[in-house]
């Protein structure tokens, strides 16, 4: 398990990398929020995020979510953290369409310098840092991406699958194919970085 992952994963995830403290201070949610974002406590539940995180226009953050620094959620994707936490990592990017749920007992944790594509559904999963989850993929209760690792658009991870380091991942329902190349988990890498960047610009685009 990697450390910002394991740290995410505590109760409350406070000063980590994966999940920051009470966000904006006292009494706020916190983080930059794009014109229609909608972020909000449910049941008790309250929002986290961290001075630097970007919510797009029409993205839905409720509940016991937790932005790290420079997180990104991207619009009309949706966290709902009101039956159980969702840990985003410091520089990961929840993509447009994309669906966050945990159940009880099954957070979702995201660790550092995740890319989750558009359309993807993560139900209640851990995530690891590195890791690429491609478009439109499906990872489901109690499954877990090791560091590094590529889900191919499309897959459906199955409920409790555990995925070695540095694997591609594909099918359905999804199977462990191969390791990467040093050259692939570069260019995982890359693209995360790349979406820290495009969220400043929508940013100062869009206030």
């Amino acid at each position: 398990m990697t450390d910002s992952v394991a740290q995410a994963g505590s109760a409350d995830g406070a000063g980590t990398a994966g999940a920051p403290g009470p966000a904006g201070g006292a009494g706020g949610p916190g983080g930059h929020r794009g014109p229609g974002a909608l972020v909000a406590e449910v049941a008790g539940r309250q929002p986290r995020l961290d001075p630097t995180a970007y919510t797009a226009p029409t993205s839905v953050v409720l509940g016991d979510v937790a932005l790290g620094e420079r997180a990104s959620v991207w619009y009309h994707a949706v966290l709902r953290g009101d039956c159980e936490r969702i840990r985003i990592g410091a520089g990961s990017n929840i993509q447009d369409n994309c669906t966050v749920h945990a159940d009880p007992g099954f957070p979702a944790i995201v660790g550092a310098g995740v890319t989750v594509g558009h359309n993807t559904v993560l139900h209640g999963c851990v995530i690891e840092d590195g890791v690429l989850v491609g478009m439109g993929a499906t990872v489901l209760n109690g499954a877990r991406i090791g560091a590094g690792s590529l889900v191919a658009a499309a897959a459906l991870v199955p409920q409790g699958m555990v995925v070695p380091p540095n694997s591609l991942v594909a099918g359905v329902p999804a199977k462990v194919r191969r390791e990467l190349t040093e050259e692939e988990r570069e260019r995982l890498r890359l693209n995360a970085e790349h979406y820290v960047e495009l969220a400043g610009a929508h940013r100062e685009a869009l206030g």
